[in-house]
């Protein structure tokens, strides 16, 4: 199964909760919530800023199956998913975020 690493990020008071909804619905292993990010961008015809934390979604479920579960719980219009295929790393680990991260929510 291909592991793949996403890239979001989310208001700071959010990023928390974004985070556990995807390891609660199945469709991430892990996620890494990296404070302090500020975002430049353009938006609606001018540039915009915020303080964001950045999400680094450890997962082996389909990038629509994630998109889906993100976008039921972000709250911006168009939330950043940036989805990087992970070629090669400890084997151990990535066994362990393809078992736990299939889109299906764990058994408890």
């Amino acid at each position: 199964m291909r592991c793949r690493l996403l890239l979001s990020s989310a208001p700071p008071e959010r990023a928390e909760s974004i985070g556990r909804h995807l390891v609660e619905q199945g469709v991430a292993a892990c996620v890494s919530l990296l404070p302090g990010a500020r975002s430049i961008y353009p938006w609606k015809g001018k540039v915009e800023q915020a303080d964001e934390s950045l999400l680094l979604i450890k997962s082996a479920a389909e990038v629509g199956v994630i998109e889906s579960a993100l976008r039921a719980v972000h709250p911006y219009e168009l939330p950043e998913l940036i989805a990087v295929d992970i070629q090669s790393g400890l084997a151990a680990y990535l066994d362990w975020v393809a078992a736990h991260s299939r889109g299906v929510p764990p058994a408890d």
